[in-house]
C-alpha cells in the first residue's frame, strides 16, 4: 500500500508515503493531476485507505511520543479550570423554568424542568450521559417541549456525520418509566423540528444522505409511522440550505431557505396544521432579510435599498408588498445591523460598528414609543450575543458578555430602564485573576491600504513589547463569519507560558461589515490571506512577537487559510495547527456530487466558469504546494465529517510529504470516530487542543 522515506529528521520513524495513481482532471484547457485522487471512499471502508490513515496516526503517535507527557499536563490544566458541578441559570419558557446541571466527571448536561426559578417540583427530562454510553462520539441536535409542555422531542447523531434521529417522550408519565418514550422515531433528518399548535403535529427536515442537504419537510402526526409522514415542501435548488422557525408570536411555521446571497421564506398557520405552506414574499434575487411577526406586525431585517441592512415594519396583510414597508432603523454606511430581538414593548437591534458588537434597545408601544438607548458594557473591546430569551411578554432580556480577559457572564437587563443585574459569570478554577491580563485591539493596515483589525491578549508580567515573545495567530475569513474577541480559559495555558495570542480580523468575515464579507470571496478571496500574512508582519515589526516564534492556526475554512498562507509566505511561521481543512477547493467545487458543493458557488465561485476556476486554481492550498521548506505542521481530520472530507486532508499530506524540502514535522491525526466538529463530550474534546498546544510548545523548548 505505500512506501517508506526518512522525510523528518525530527522523527524517530520514517513518514508514510502514499503510492501514486495518476488522475488527469480537463476543464476550460487545462489539465491537473492528482497523484492521490485514490484516497476518496465515500463509505470509508477502503481497507487499504484506512490502513493507511492508521499509518499516519501511528507516525503521528510515535513521532509526538516525546510530547506526551506535556500533553498530558496540559490536558489536566484545561481540564482542572473547568467547574465539575455547574448548572445553567434557569430560564422561564410557559409554565415552566429550565435548565441544565453537570457534574463529576461526566462529559455531557441532564436537563431539568421545575415549577419555580428556585427549583421547585424540579423534574429531570434528559441525562444525556445515558443516551450517549455506548457511543464514541454522541451530540444532542435539539431538545424541543410541545405547547402544551407535555411531549419533548429530542434529536441525536451517534456517528459524527451531522443526520439526526428523532425521538420523543411523554412528560406526562414517571422519567423512569420503560414506556416514556413514544414508538415514534423520524429518522435521517436535520434535526430540527417545529410544533404545531395542535401538539400532535411537528414538521421536519429530511437529508438527501448523497448531498447532505436538507431537501424536503415533512409533516409528522404524533403516533403514526414515519413511512406515513406527508412532504410538504421540497427543495431542487441545492445552492439553498434549508430550516424550520417558528415566529415570535407562535402564529406561524417558517421553512426559511439561505442561500449565500438570498433568502426565501414559506410560511403556514401553525394553528393549521394540516394547511399548505405558501410565499411570505416573492423571492427576489439577492434579497437577504428576516421577518418576524409580533401581533398585528411583521419587524424585517432587511438588505432592500440597504447594504449594510435596516429595520423596516409592516401590517402582517402586507407584508409581501415591499413598498407598504416602513423604516424603524435607517441603513448607515458604517454600522452593521446583525439582528433583532422582539418583545411586547421592545425591540433589541444588535449592531456592529468599527468590529465592536452593541445593542440598542427601542421602545415599539406604550408611552415611551421611539425612544431608543445603548445597553452599556465595562470593556472597550467585548464580545456579546442574546441569550435565551423564550418569552415576548417580558421586560427584561438576558445578554451573554465576555471579553479577552473577561469569563463568559450572563447578565440580565430590565429593558425599560438599561439596569443589568449579573446572573452568573464562569468560574475558572485555579490561580486566575482577570488582572494579570490585557487586551488590545489594533488596526493593521494591509498591502492595499485597508485597516485590518486585530483582537489581541497576553499576561502582562511576562510580555515585552521588544519581539521576543511567542505569538500564536488565529484566523478565519469566510462565509461572512466573525471571529469575536471571546474568553476561552484554555488559552491561558499559552498566556502563562508567555506567548501572546491574537485573532485577525481579515475579510471574509462581517466585521467591518457587509462589504468586508464581500471583499473576502470569491474574485477577492486573495484579499484574505493578505490580510493574515500583513497583520503577522506587522505584528512582528511593532514587536509584539518574535520572527522565529510564530505560530498559526485556522480550522475548516481556517484550515484552507492555513494552506493557502503556508504556500505563499512559510518562512513567517515556526508551526502552524490545520483543522479539519478545506484544502482540495477546485476539485471539491467541481464535483456537485460531494456534499455542501452547490451551495458554496456564491461563496468560493463556481469553476465550471472559466474566470471563477483560474481564480480558485490560483490560491487552492493542494493545487499550489510546490517544492520549498515548509513550516513544521499539524493537520487533523475526523473520518466521518461530513463538512470538509477526510480526503481533503489526508492528500494534501500525501503530496506535501512528496514536495517539501524541510525536516520539519509533518504530523496527520484523524479521528475514526468523529465528524467535522472534533469529539464529544466537554473532556474529550480538551484532548485535541491539549494535542496543538504541546506541539507549539515543544517546539519552542526545542530551539532552546
Amino acid at each position: 500500500m505505500s512506501k517508506s522515506s526518512s522525510t523528518n529528521s525530527h522523527s524517530p520513524v520514517q513518514a508514510p508515503v502514499a503510492k501514486k495513481i495518476p488522475h488527469k482532471m480537463e476543464i476550460h484547457n487545462h489539465t491537473r493531476i492528482d497523484n492521490y485522487y485514490w484516497m476518496r471512499d465515500d463509505q470509508r471502508q477502503d481497507e487499504e485507505i484506512l490502513a493507511h490513515l492508521e499509518a499516519e496516526n501511528n507516525y503521528a503517535d510515535i513521532t509526538l511520543n516525546e510530547q506526551k507527557p506535556l500533553q498530558e499536563k496540559l490536558f489536566n490544566e484545561l481540564k482542572n479550570r473547568i467547574v465539575k458541578d455547574d448548572n445553567t441559570v434557569p430560564s422561564k419558557d410557559g409554565e415552566y423554568w429550565y435548565h441544565s446541571e453537570i457534574s463529576g466527571e461526566q462529559e455531557y448536561s441532564s436537563y431539568y424542568r421545575a415549577t419555580s426559578f428556585t427549583g421547585d417540583n424540579k423534574t429531570l427530562l434528559l441525562d444525556v450521559n445515558e443516551r450517549a454510553i455506548n457511543h464514541e462520539f454522541y451530540d444532542l441536535g435539539d431538545l424541543s417541549i410541545s405547547p402544551n409542555d407535555q411531549l419533548m422531542s429530542i434529536s441525536e447523531d451517534t456517528d459524527s456525520r451531522r443526520i439526526y434521529t428523532i425521538y420523543f417522550k411523554d412528560l406526562t408519565q414517571s422519567t423512569t418509566s420503560a414506556n416514556s418514550y413514544l414508538s415514534d422515531t423520524l429518522t435521517e433528518t436535520e434535526g430540527q423540528i417545529v410544533w404545531a399548535n395542535d401538539n400532535q403535529t411537528v414538521f421536519y427536515v429530511k437529508k438527501d444522505l448523497e448531498t447532505l442537504l436538507g431537501t424536503q419537510v415533512y409533516r409528522h402526526k404524533i403516533g403514526t409511522p414515519q413511512s406515513d409522514d406527508v412532504l410538504v415542501y421540497q427543495e431542487d435548488d441545492h445552492s439553498f440550505y434549508m430550516s424550520l422557525d417558528k415566529s415570535r408570536d407562535d402564529s406561524l411555521i417558517y421553512i426559511s431557505l439561505h442561500a449565500t446571497e438570498s433568502t426565501h421564506h414559506l410560511v403556514l398557520n401553525a394553528d393549521d396544521a394540516n394547511g399548505e405552506f405558501i410565499e411570505l414574499l416573492p423571492y427576489q434575487t439577492a434579497h437577504e432579510y428576516h421577518a418576524d411577526k409580533m401581533g398585528d406586525n411583521f419587524y424585517i431585517v432587511t438588505n432592500y435599498q440597504a447594504h449594510n441592512f435596516r429595520v423596516m415594519k409592516v401590517a402582517a396583510d402586507n407584508i409581501a408588498d415591499i413598498t407598504q414597508w416602513q423604516e424603524l432603523v435607517p441603513h448607515r454606511e458604517h454600522v452593521f445591523i446583525e439582528g433583532i430581538e422582539i418583545f411586547h414593548n421592545f425591540m433589541v437591534v444588535t449592531e456592529r460598528e468599527q468590529g465592536q458588537i452593541r445593542f440598542i434597545v427601542h421602545t415599539i408601544n406604550g408611552e415611551n414609543a421611539g425612544n431608543q438607548y445603548p445597553l452599556v458594557f465595562d470593556d472597550p473591546c467585548y464580545f456579546a450575543c442574546l441569550g435565551d430569551n423564550p418569552e415576548p411578554e417580558s421586560t427584561t432580556a438576558r445578554l451573554y458578555y465576555s471579553s479577552l480577559t473577561t469569563p463568559g457572564s450572563l447578565f440580565e437587563f430590565d429593558l425599560a430602564t438599561g439596569k443589568r443585574d449579573l446572573l452568573k459569570q464562569q468560574k475558572v478554577l485555579g490561580s486566575f485573576d482577570k488582572e494579570n491580563y490585557q487586551s488590545e485591539r489594533l488596526f493593521i493596515t494591509a498591502r492595499d491600504g485597508v485597516k485590518v483589525p486585530v483582537s489581541l491578549v497576553y499576561r502582562i508580567d511576562t510580555f515585552k513589547k521588544d519581539g521576543t515573545n511567542p505569538l500564536l495567530q488565529y484566523g478565519y475569513g469566510a462565509y461572512g463569519i466573525t471571529i469575536d474577541p471571546n474568553f476561552s480559559s484554555h488559552t491561558l495555558s499559552l498566556l502563562d507560558r508567555g506567548f501572546v495570542y491574537a485573532i485577525a480580523h481579515i475579510r471574509g468575515s462581517e466585521m467591518l461589515g457587509r462589504q468586508w464579507y464581500e471583499k473576502g470571496k470569491k474574485s477577492h478571496k486573495q484579499n484574505t490571506f493578505n490580510d493574515f500574512v500583513d497583520v503577522t508582519k506587522a505584528l512582528v515589526e511593532q514587536g509584539y512577537g518574535a520572527k522565529d516564534k510564530i505560530f498559526a492556526s485556522g480550522g475548516s475554512a481556517g484550515g484552507l487559510l492555513m494552506g493557502a498562507v503556508v504556500n505563499q509566505a512559510p518562512e513567517l511561521y515556526l508551526a502552524i495547527g490545520a483543522h479539519v481543512p478545506f484544502l482540495d477547493v477546485v476539485t471539491t467545487m467541481l464535483d456537485e456530487s460531494i456534499p455542501l458543493t452547490t451551495n458554496e458557488y456564491d461563496e468560493w465561485g463556481n469553476p465550471n466558469e472559466a474566470q471563477a476556476y483560474q481564480n480558485i486554481l490560483a490560491y487552492s492550498p493542494i493545487d499550489n504546494i510546490r517544492q520549498q521548506d515548509y513550516p513544521h505542521i499539524l493537520v487533523t481530520t475526523g473520518l466521518h465529517d461530513s463538512q470538509v472530507q477526510y480526503f481533503e486532508p489526508m492528500k494534501w499530506v500525501a503530496k506535501l510529504r512528496e514536495y517539501k524540502t524541510d525536516n520539519n514535522l509533518l504530523v496527520f491525526k484523524t479521528d475514526m470516530d468523529a465528524g467535522h466538529g472534533g469529539a464529544s463530550g466537554r473532556f474529550k474534546s480538551l484532548k485535541e487542543k491539549a494535542l496543538e498546544m504541546s506541539f507549539f510548545i515543544s517546539l519552542l523548548e526545542n530551539k532552546g
